[in-house]
């Protein structure tokens, strides 16, 4: 890795897969770096090694994504498995680890495809052992054919929280329940965008159907459910909750939480990129165009750090992104950029037409944003409760910096990706803000804990 690329990829999902195979058909050099041994991203994991006995379970989309990484494996583009970025300085000096050691890599131009990382649920006694998120669980199960140990009582909001029950129906694994936080309120707010979703009714018939195989497997659903605490002392035992006014408990091993998934906006802070909030689902997104080009010259974005629409339309913003870069590198036209993106163009308008449905009959539970409770856990790393951060609001602070410095929030190994959007909340809510004027906290290197002898032993490969 001793020369300039064209274009540096971070991320092996299907929008970093898709830059890179683009790249490369366009005669762009390109390096692909991606933390995971294998390619495929979290909605691929594990895609080349995967059982075909799993195949029924998993699903004809995610096996989809088979054509992306053998086309990628295929093409000549300089690929860094088990790699992170801690850190990007002006030019676009990539600073990477791999196998314990540190080196430099440049591009003239960069794509982030670090896809969305699943939302926090902090309710009580979410910490226990025996509660996890939701995609963890699938993940758990591509990756090492692992289910959780049942019974299992499913908890939250989102598409995911439903394809996750299918996967345990489909292994076997008893489901007590499914507790929902959205509700007949949220599905008459979504009502106006019904005639978008319309236009892609596969993904309405997928969901039809995937409600259908958890009603055939006996579960029970409870919906528009509200005071959820997980049950145990020690070890997770269940789940208490609210249905239409009356209290439930189920009893359980283990309990899956989920409220949706965020952007991963690491990459896109550290490079002071503009970034807007997305009310519906409550989350920030980089401001993009519809090539994927942030407010930073030369950085673009695929995928679902970008804002969520899942895995076919991040592959299609992966292509964009390679065009309309090999563009900007003078390597084609803009009038043959424009013809090579039309049908990429074409696909992602129609891939978006379900997304605002989505977005909102499955909006995140409000008490999942504001734990009510003031003895929730909030900041994991740090043991802060809900409670104390807001003390802090009412000693007047106003934003996660001013949070983190009067009480460590954010300060931990997670350096925040677990507590920062939950204390914005917070602070809106206890202080009385709309929470787009709070912004978002403040991205430093490294972005992961680093040894002085790492930071010492730092190798710089850059072109002459």
């Amino acid at each position: 890795m001793n020369k300039l690329y064209d274009l540096v990829i971070v991320g092996a999902g299907p929008g970093g897969l898709a830059a890179a195979v683009t790249a490369d058909r366009l005669g762009l050099s390109a390096l692909l770096v991606d933390e995971q041994p294998e390619p495929g991203g979290q909605i691929y994991r594990s895609i080349e090694r995967s059982l075909p006995e799993n195949a029924h379970v998993l699903g004809e989309d995610y096996f989809a994504g088979s054509r992306l990484v053998k086309d990628f494996r295929a093409s000549g583009v300089a690929y860094q498995p088990n790699t992170t970025v801690w850190n990007i300085e002006n030019g676009f000096h990539v600073d990477i680890l791999s196998a314990n050691t540190l080196r430099r890599v440049r591009g003239r131009r960069i794509v982030f495809s670090v896809g969305a990382v699943e939302r926090p649920v902090p309710i009580p006694n979410w910490t226990l052992p025996g509660v996890m998120g939701a995609a963890a669980a699938d993940i758990l199960f591509k990756s090492s054919d692992m289910t959780p140990e049942g019974p299992v009582v499913l908890a939250g909001s989102g598409p995911l929280l439903l394809l996750a029950a299918c996967h345990l129906v489909d292994n076997g694994v008893a489901v007590a329940a499914m507790v929902e936080t959205a509700g007949m309120r949220d599905y008459l707010k979504a009502i106006p965008f019904l005639p978008g979703a319309l236009r892609r009714s596969d993904y309405l018939l997928k969901g039809l159907r995937m409600r259908l195989k958890v009603k055939r497997a006996k579960v029970p659903l409870y919906t528009g459910c509200r005071d959820l605490a997980v049950i145990g002392d020690g070890q997770a035992e269940g789940l208490r909750f609210t249905c239409r006014g009356r209290k439930h408990e189920v009893a359980a091993a283990t309990v899956l939480l989920h409220e949706g998934v965020v952007p991963n906006l690491r990459l896109t802070q550290l490079l002071n990129c503009e970034h807007e909030w997305y009310a519906p689902q409550r989350y920030w997104r980089p401001r993009l165009d519809r090539w994927g080009r942030t407010s930073v010259p030369g950085v673009s974005v695929a995928g679902d750090s970008g804002g969520i629409d899942g895995g076919k339309a991040a592959a299609i913003a992966g292509h964009l992104a390679a065009i309309n870069t090999a563009c900007d590198l003078e390597v084609i036209t803009d009038t043959e950029r424009d013809r090579l993106a039309q049908r990429h163009l074409k696909d992602m308008q129609r891939e978006r037409l379900i997304r605002p449905f989505l977005d909102h009959v499955f909006p995140p539970s409000r008490q999942a944003l504001v734990p009510p409770d003031d003895s929730t856990l909030v900041c994991r790393c740090e043991e802060l409760t809900a409670g104390r951060i807001r003390e802090s609001v009412a000693q007047g602070a106003r934003h996660p910096a001013q949070i983190k410095g009067q009480t460590r929030a954010g300060m931990g190994p997670c350096q925040g990706r677990m507590c920062a959007s939950t204390i914005a909340e917070i602070i809106a809510d206890s202080g009385s803000l709309d929470i787009a004027t709070i912004g978002l906290p403040r991205v430093r290197t490294p972005l992961q804990p680093l040894s002085i002898e790492q930071l010492a032993n730092l190798e710089f490969e850059e072109a002459s």
